[in-house]
Formats: C-alpha cells, structure tokens, sequence
C-alpha cells in the first residue's frame, strides 16, 4: 500500500497560540501509487490554475470546489482512504503533565491502580479541571526547562496552586487525597522525577507533532491489515520532525513482536503490522500524494470545525465519513473513553469488592511510606 501524510496545526513548542489550537495529520491511502497514477490528472489541473503546485490554503474554497469531480473520480478509481489524527496542543501540555508526574513508576506516593488501570481517566479529569490556560502553560514551560534549578522552581509554584485549587475544590474525597499526595512527593523529589527535557532531543520527543505522529504509524498498521505487508510512506518535508519521525517508525518496527500492555482495562500498543520499509520525506511540489492529501486535510479539518463548505468540499467529506479513522489526543477523548468503558462494565460481585478491597489496603501500605505530610487526612 501507499501512504502519504501531510500536517497541519504545526506552531513549535507554543501550545498556546489561540489561532492553531489543535494540530491535526492527515494520511492518504491507496494500493496505487498516487505519485504515478494521479500525476497527469493534476497535471492539467495545475496547468488550469496556472499554479505550480496544489496547496488548498492558497487555492481557497471556491477554486477547490472545482477540482471536487476529479478527486472523486480518483478516489473510485483508486480506492483513496483518508484518515486523520489530532492532538489538542492546550490538553497535551495537561496530559503530559500527568503522565509524567502521576506515573506510578515514578512517583511511588501514587496507587498503583491510579495510574495503571482505566482509574487513570477519572483522575485525569479530575486534575485537568484545576488547570487553566495560564496554570498549564507555566507546567509545559518547566517541562521545556533544561536547567533543573529553574524547572523545579516553576514547577513547584505549579504544584502548589494545583494543591490550593484542589483543596478548594469540589472534587471527592479521593480524588483530592490522591492529586495531593501525587504533588508534594513530586515537590519535594523532584530531581528524581524526570520531569524537565535535558536536550532538545528530549523536546522534540514529547511535540503534539510527535504524539500525532504516533497515532499516524497505528493508524498506518490497522490500514495494512496484516504483517509483513509491503509499504510506501511518503511524509512532507520538514526540517524540525523528520529525523525524529524516521527514529520512531524504527523502534516501532523493532518492537512490532512485542505488544505493550499498560495495564488491565487498558488500551494494547500492538505493531505487529509495522512495515520494514523506512519513511520516505518528499517535497510536497515533487509529490502528487502529498498534494492530495493536503486537500483533503484542508478540506476535513474545516468541516471538523465547523466552518463553511461548498457543495462539491461537502461532497468530498461524505464520500469519506463512513471509511476514515480518526482519533484526537484530547481531554475530551479521554472522558469518551472513560464513559463507554462505564457504560461496559457489569455490576461487581461481593467477592469482587472484597478482592478490591484487599488490593486497594494493600497498596496504600506500600504507598503510605511516600506520602509528604501537608495531604488531606
């Protein structure tokens, strides 16, 4: 198969820019090469236009609506798919914010069944209410911060607010006992915490273009279908994400016979349908794929805001609704998800709350040790 992704949304390490809030990656798919296939197509449409290349930003609307028969003629023809992927930049900043601080793994004053099972998502809820704009951007600026002294500052200010808005707030008992407890053992250990990027390597790693790009390579694996099945990937150059693009489709392929539990309940990282081929980064003016899929990327990331579209863009979006994958790093995916895995679970025998019950005094002896004086009785 050939793949082809664009992206869009891209604004560095400023998670904040209220004009780009969401970063968003598109992937086209065909078991044609679209670069060959579809070049003479666009060809004579760029020839119309009298553009050098097809870029939906630049054409606007209404000149992209009259290049909606060809693309449908293209997407029968060659069976395109198109998927997209998006990261909500303010949330990720919370999300990595909790995953870093509330891993129990890392911070032993966390239940193990806090961060390793779906209690994970109400918790996350939980503290993602007590942050706002100004609150996560001061996290995500620590989590930037090569130099520990500084890092360690901002975060311990961050910390100590959350613990103030916490104790103000009106979430349960629990809740506020465990995101304590979470926050001052961080505090107070925060060298061996691991919170701040040492090396832009490091930042790079933990970009929403990085995040999204993961779910771009699992979206990739589903599309195959099967291992060992050949594959083409075409990704848009650039110079900032690429090397670091390249070195996650390798480990990701080195480690397709090991599927990663995180934890019962939990989703399964599974890549077995990794392809061997590596990337390939193309110039989107040498790529008819990468053409296309920047129209069709415009086009969804429009409708998924809801702002105007023609008839014939429309048109477009509908003839791909019941086929495209998509999924959004977001608080609100997360509350999703923790509603549906509600909606499934059965009503707990009285053996299981004893069993429970067990593991949960269990684990708070094991805890209990790390837990910083100044938490909630």
């Amino acid at each position: 198969m050939h793949f082809y992704v664009d992206e869009t949304g891209q604004t560095g390490r400023n998670l904040f820019d209220k004009t780009q809030p969401v970063l968003s990656y598109g992937v086209l798919s065909s078991d044609a090469n679209l670069d060959k296939v579809a070049e003479a197509d666009l060809a004579v449409i760029r020839k119309t236009l009298g553009v050098q290349r097809l870029h939906a930003a630049e054409l606007g609307l209404h000149r992209l609506s009259d290049l909606v028969d060809t693309l449908l003629v293209l997407q029968k023809k060659h069976r395109i798919r198109f998927d997209i992927w998006q990261v909500v930049k303010r949330d990720h900043a919370i999300i990595s914010f909790f995953d870093q601080v509330f891993d129990q793994g890392m911070n032993p004053a966390v239940p193990w069944s806090a961060y390793w099972t779906p209690l994970r998502y109400p918790l996350l809820l939980n503290l993602a209410s007590l942050f706002d704009d100004e609150l996560a951007s001061n996290a995500w600026t620590a989590r930037l911060e090569a130099h520990d002294e500084r890092a360690s500052e901002l975060f311990c200010t961050v910390s100590d607010e959350l613990i103030s808005r916490t104790a103000a707030s009106a979430l349960d008992h629990r809740s506020k006992q465990l995101i304590t407890d979470a926050l001052n053992w961080a505090s107070a250990n925060f060298e061996q915490l691991g919170y701040n990027c040492k090396t832009n390597k490091e930042r790079l790693r933990i970009m929403p273009n990085m995040i999204g790009f993961q779910s771009v390579l699992h979206g990739i694996c589903s599309r195959l279908g099967a291992p060992e099945r050949k594959a083409s990937i075409i990704v848009d150059q650039q110079s900032q994400f690429n090397t670091t693009q390249r070195e996650l489709n390798e480990f990701y392929y080195q480690i397709r016979d090991m599927p990663w539990e995180l934890g019962p309940g939990l989703p399964v990282m599974n890549m077995k349908n990794m392809p061997a081929e590596p990337l390939v980064f193309q110039s989107g003016t040498k790529s008819a794929g990468l053409e296309l899929v920047d129209i069709y990327l415009w086009t969804f990331k429009r409708f998924m805001e809801d702002k105007a579209l023609t008839k014939p863009l429309s048109r477009l979006v509908y003839t791909n609704l019941k086929t495209a994958k998509t999924n959004s790093v977001s608080i609100q995916s997360v509350a999703s998800r923790f509603k549906e895995l509600l909606g499934k679970l059965p009503v707990p025998s009285a053996e299981i709350m004893r069993l429970a019950q067990e593991l949960r005094d269990f684990d708070e002896a094991r805890r209990m040790p790390y837990v910083v004086s100044g938490s909630p009785d």
